[in-house]
């Protein structure tokens, strides 16, 4: 769907503002499908992203600011999404042995059979993002890295 179907609107200032636009809506388009998705799941975007980092760590244990560095979302609330896991029984919390003031934060068996169920929902929105080919998804990444730049 065009950006102006989307929204209903097809003034832009010029090509980088409708770029800016575009991305934003992409980015909220892209959010609600996979937010949709984990819900099967019964995870936020914000608790995949924390079992994804401790899974790519795993058997290794990680800190909270660890955990906060790596997070996507960077105004997420660690801390309160632990807690939300830990009740999950998805990660399980250990005292640190090096400094007694830190907490070490692992997955569970549990907390592994579920990324793993979320990540066969997520492969499914990448595999249905057919209409860009790989070619392109790879200008599109140095594009945006470029941005970011």
């Amino acid at each position: 769907m065009k950006l102006e179907e989307a929204i209903l609107s097809g003034k832009f200032a010029d090509e980088k503002h409708k770029a800016t636009i575009n991305i934003l809506y992409t980015a909220y388009w892209l959010k609600d499908r996979i937010s949709s998705l984990l819900k099967k799941e019964d995870l936020t975007m914000e608790q995949y992203n924390v079992l994804r980092i401790l899974k790519g760590q795993h058997p290794e244990q990680l800190c909270v600011k660890d955990i906060a560095a790596r997070i996507i979302e960077k105004s997420s609330n660690v801390p309160r999404i632990v807690d939300r896991l830990v009740l999950k029984k998805l990660v399980k919390r250990a005292p640190s042995k090096a400094d007694k003031r830190e907490t070490l934060i692992s997955l569970t068996e549990k907390g592994i059979t579920v990324l793993e169920s979320a990540t066969v929902l997520i492969e499914q929105v990448n595999d249905s993002i057919n209409a860009i080919t790989d070619s392109e998804s790879k200008q599109l990444n140095e594009l945006l890295e470029k941005m970011r730049m």
